[in-house]
């Protein structure tokens, strides 16, 4: 198995959320750690930044001695539906780092095409928006509206 360890607990948990009946899987943060001999820190870190609602997914936690991490993939239902949340999620002002999740997701879910997901991050990327930050959060937000809206245009919905 190839990668750094935090690839590595990602594919584990996506492998078995894969194979989860219910889409759903319950960890213990302490018996992953123990599984991948790192620090519980880490898996607090891959489960933070890799399955967030941006990329499909609904974290919960309950601490203390029964604890544990619920992830759930969270699928788009209807296309209005999808087209709203989207844009709620992107909001006045959008992170690059969001907004590519936004991407992965779309692309993931085959709502969009592999060269219109490629557009849109060359269009939104910082190299494309050199601005200072809190406008190039602001751009980039009205931009990917305006991309979401004509892709969901485009498609008949």
């Amino acid at each position: 198995m190839s990668g750094n360890i935090s690839d590595i607990i990602e594919r584990y948990i996506n492998r078995i959320l894969n194979e989860s009946e219910t889409g759903v899987v319950e960890i213990k943060r302490s018996e992953l750690a123990d599984l991948f001999r790192c620090v519980p820190s880490q898996i607090n870190y891959v489960i933070s930044t890799r399955f967030t609602i941006e990329k499909g997914y609904r974290v919960e936690s309950k601490r203390g001695g029964g604890g544990y991490i619920r992830i759930r993939k969270v699928r788009l239902k209807d296309n209005r539906e999808t087209f709203e949340e989207l844009l709620e999620m992107i909001g006045d002002s959008i992170p690059q780092m969001t907004a590519e999740h936004v991407i992965v997701r779309l692309l993931d879910e085959k709502r969009m095409t592999p060269r219109e997901a490629l557009l849109m991050r060359r269009i939104i990327s910082r190299e494309t928006l050199s601005l200072p930050i809190p406008l190039r959060d602001q751009v980039r937000a009205k931009l990917m509206r305006i991309l979401i809206c004509t892709l969901f245009d485009a498609k008949g919905e």
